[in-house]
């Protein structure tokens, strides 16, 4: 069975910046479209960003636009969210998930998911 196993999440000023990883058990991520959602208490899971593994094309989610990056460690099958400026609202438990192409922003479109991480930004 693949694992995801998301890493790096912690506490964090405003301002500040946090990598995130998430590594996978297996190649699945060579034929996947791979994203990172996070989720507050009481709010939906909310997109923050994907790379469809195949082609290199990168999407990201509105509200992380210009702040975050996502990038790839292909020989070890880990991806990176690289987050800057961080906000007290960016504060959420953080996924790596997995699904077969195209590009999806709707978590439940998505089959395999690690069991998070958690940000904790400061004000």
């Amino acid at each position: 069975q693949v694992q995801l196993v998301e890493s790096g999440g912690g506490l964090v000023q405003a301002g500040g910046s946090l990598r995130l990883s998430c590594a996978a058990s297996s190649r699945i991520f060579s034929t996947s479209l791979v994203g990172w959602f996070r989720q507050a208490p009481g709010k939906d899971r909310e997109f923050v960003g994907a790379i469809n593994w195949n082609t290199g094309n990168i999407y990201y989610g509105d509200s992380v636009k210009g702040r975050f990056t996502i990038s790839r460690d292909n020989a070890e099958l880990t991806l990176y969210l690289q987050m800057n400026s961080l906000k007290p609202e960016d504060t959420a438990v953080y996924y790596c998930a997995a699904r077969p192409p195209p590009i999806r922003r709707i978590a439940s479109e998505y089959d395999l998911w690690g069991r998070g991480t958690q940000v904790t930004v400061s004000s």
